[in-house]
């Protein structure tokens, strides 16, 4: 295994790829890990250096104490780059991994190429909504409330039709401390970046799922449109839209950051 022993925490990652291919950083939604990007890998190690790293408080990474931000979080990203000597990379972030993703972008516009948002805005629920689910937490155990939480993650359809693989879901939310957790729920929480996305100069694909009560669509087009040249698509899919529609999830990737 492999760690990136950084100032505020140590991250776990693995890397996939060719050595010389372009380098593609993957960011995960919060209660995930680098592995929700497994459906993805085999056909984005074809072509790119493909850096995956659990986000501090979740899987293997280190869950340091108190409340975190998303300039923490980008400075992680921008941090492990530094270890492995990566220049630019382009960045795709899911649901939380996106303004991670946007903050990165923002502070160190000239270390990407090109920018994908997935499932996500600039501004992800509320205060309230979010200080209770940090006290959710804290009184009843993300262990417990995993299955409930992969509820608003994939569609009931996909979850009938794919027991295992949502199990899989619950399962790696399940790995996550609670003190990590609550502590990426006070970034969303804190998290605003509205008044600054049209600052992104990175070419940008915004990704939405037709289904995602999480992040819904009008979100996404909200988001697409303050970028400056952001194109939109939108997937037959809840909030983990790359579980629910994986192959044509990979192929939007690949055509965008190749194209």
């Amino acid at each position: 295994m492999s760690y990136a022993d950084l100032s505020q925490a140590r991250l776990y990652y693995v890397l996939d790829g060719p050595p010389d291919a372009p380098v593609l950083v993957l960011s995960n939604s919060l209660g995930s890990s680098a592995d929700m990007w497994a459906p993805q890998i085999p056909e984005l190690a074809r072509h790119f250096r493909v850096l995956r790293y659990d986000t501090r408080g979740h899987g293997l990474s280190s869950a340091p104490a108190g409340d975190y931000s998303f300039k923490q979080l980008a400075g992680d990203v921008v941090e492990l780059l530094d270890l492995l000597k990566i220049e630019r990379a382009h960045f795709c972030g899911l649901s939380m991994g996106g303004p991670t993703g946007l903050q990165f972008a923002l502070d160190n516009p000239q270390r990407i190429d090109r920018l994908v948002l997935s499932n996500t805005a600039a501004r992800i629920g509320g205060v309230d909504g979010w200080n209770q689910r940090i006290q959710a937490v804290k009184r009843d155990t993300l262990h417990a409330m995993a299955p409930a939480l992969i509820e608003r993650w994939v569609t009931a359809q996909w979850r009938a039709a794919n027991p295992g693989l949502a199990q899989v879901l619950v399962d790696m939310m399940r790995r996550h401390s609670d003190a990590g957790y609550a502590g990426n729920c006070a970034a969303l929480r804190d998290g605003d970046l509205r008044e600054q996305v049209g600052r992104i100069a990175a070419p940008t694909l915004v990704i939405a799922g037709t289904h995602d009560a999480s992040t819904p669509p009008q979100q996404g087009r909200e988001l697409a449109a303050a970028i400056p040249g952001a194109r939109y698509e939108e997937l037959d899919a809840g909030h983990i839209a790359n579980w629910e529609q994986p192959r044509a999830y990979a192929r939007l990737l690949v055509d965008f950051l190749k194209g």
